[in-house]
Order: structure tokens, then C-alpha cells, then sequence
């Protein structure tokens, strides 16, 4: 047992030690949760905009597609559906992405 001369120094040792431990646990937990969470917020930036590109390639793709090239009499018609098919198109894959990841 501690004698009462030692006390004051085993109670400055034990809040020392006490402190390191929740310095360690708590802010180096943290640090670690915060750059992996960084990681995790630019792969979905990166993600997000591939998509978008993607979106838009194949809306350019499916209007080039339709009859009666530019400035021909039916053209606002024509440019209209491809714009209707292609976001019909990408509510499919959309619906396809989501169906697949709640699997």
C-alpha cells in the first residue's frame, strides 16, 4: 500500500496518464475518422461528376441520333424527343444503379 507522502504523486501520475489516454483514444480516433472521411467526400465529388459527363455524352449521343439533322423544318421536334428518350434513359440506369445497390 502507498504511504500518505507518496499519494500526491501517484494522483499526478494517474491524471497524466489519464490525460494520454484520452488523447490517444479520442483525437488520433478522430483524425484518422476525419481523413478517411475526406478520402470518402472526394471519390463521391469524383464519382458525381463522371456521371454527370457521362449523363450529358449521352444526351448529345441520343439527340445526334435522331432523323433530320440541324436546321431542317422538324429539327425542335426531333432535338425534344432526344431530349425526352435520353432522360427516360437515365431515370433507367438511375433506377438500375439504385435497384442494384440495395441488394
Amino acid at each position: 500500500m502507498a504511504k500518505i507522502k507518496e499519494l500526491p504523486e501517484l494522483v499526478g501520475e494517474f491524471v497524466d496518464l489519464a490525460k494520454q489516454y484520452v488523447k490517444d483514444q479520442t483525437i488520433g480516433a478522430a483524425k484518422r475518422l476525419g481523413r478517411l472521411a475526406g478520402m470518402g467526400f472526394a471519390a463521391a465529388i469524383l464519382f458525381l461528376l463522371g456521371a454527370l459527363f457521362l449523363a450529358v455524352a449521352g444526351t448529345r449521343a441520343i439527340v445526334g441520333l435522331m432523323p433530320d439533322g440541324p436546321g431542317g423544318p422538324d429539327h425542335a421536334l426531333w432535338s425534344g424527343l432526344g431530349y425526352v428518350v435520353a432522360a427516360i434513359a437515365l431515370l433507367g440506369v438511375t433506377g438500375l444503379v439504385m435497384w442494384r445497390a440495395t441488394k
